[in-house]
């Protein structure tokens, strides 16, 4: 008997042990933004690399004019919300994110914030409406990233607010999740007023494309200059460090491993609201296999 409860004890303690590691797996995680190659492969594949805890779809790229659409770089719309779906059910979060590159969007007047967020919720979240296109069929994207990189910074405040308070639909659930992807020299003007509503769960901020803050140019002691900012403005949310996951044409903004391992990540995870890593794009990780070696290094 005491050899049996001595096994039972010690399979409750492992079980405990594994809900921890799981818990701490899922809190400090790697996210990948998704939709820019069509030789990234689906996103369905992307997901059961089993690397990633959070997918971003790029880019809902038009929008503030009376037209609403996406470009996924040739992806075919018909399977990706199934993929979404499979995405979900293992536990992946699945995110849409807005803006891009593009000079297809702003939001010029209070009557165009509203306009989007309804557009959002109807033809992406939880709404429905006749005459609203699906693009992804029944599938609900987990929340909206705001990746706004072009344009003046106008309204996307009234934006935020307008798709926090749809969560009033989800009755406790974890409702409209709200993300940033801002330029790593703090602050970024362009979202600065949309951050300060305090409504956004994470920032992602990206800590390449400006010489100014990747740490191939300033080192570890440049990136924390910034990192510092943010984690201290916003409190509230987590910080995730964001960066390339290959070289641009032209630039060199790739963090080394051992770099990553030893000097950039013991800094930056002492911020207590850090949050993990992202990582642009899964077309260039498929390519390089960065991610694959920042998560079998253990070091999120």
């Amino acid at each position: 008997m005491a050899l049996g409860r001595r096994s039972s004890v010690a399979a409750l303690l492992a079980l405990c042990f594994l809900a921890a590691t799981a818990t701490a797996a899922a809190e400090y995680g790697l996210t990948v933004f998704w939709g820019r190659n069509k030789d990234e492969g689906s996103l369905g594949e992307a997901c059961d690399t089993g690397i990633y805890n959070t997918v971003i779809i790029s880019f809902y790229s038009v929008f503030g004019h009376g037209r609403y659409w996406g470009d996924l770089s040739g992806h075919p719309l018909y399977n990706i919300g199934a993929d979404i779906q499979h995405c979900q059910r293992k536990g992946i979060l699945v995110l849409l994110s807005i803006g891009g590159g593009g000079s297809e969007y702003s939001l010029p007047t209070s009557q165009s914030a509203a306009d989007v967020a309804d557009n959002l919720w109807n033809a992406h979240l939880g709404g429905s409406r006749r005459g609203v296109f699906r693009p992804f069929g029944n599938a609900v994207v987990d929340g909206i990233d705001f990746f706004i990189d072009q344009g003046a910074p106008g309204h996307y405040a009234e934006l935020v607010t307008r798709l926090s308070g749809y969560n009033k639909h989800y009755r406790g659930a974890p409702g409209v999740r709200l993300t940033a992807t801002p330029r790593c020299v703090f602050p970024d003007w362009r979202i600065e007023q949309a951050l300060d509503t305090g409504l956004f769960e994470r920032i992602h901020v990206r800590f390449y494309g400006d010489d100014r803050c990747s740490y191939p140019h300033v080192y570890k002691d440049g990136v924390m200059a910034q990192w510092n900012k943010w984690t201290a403005r916003y409190p509230r949310s987590k910080i995730y460090l964001g960066l390339p996951a290959a070289n641009a044409p032209g630039r060199n903004d790739m963090v080394g491993l051992m770099s990553m391992n030893y000097d950039l990540m013991p800094s930056v995870k002492q911020a207590p609201n850090y949050g993990g890593v992202m990582l642009w794009d899964r077309y260039h990780d498929k390519l390089t296999g960065y991610g694959r070696d920042i998560y079998n290094a253990g070091n999120i």
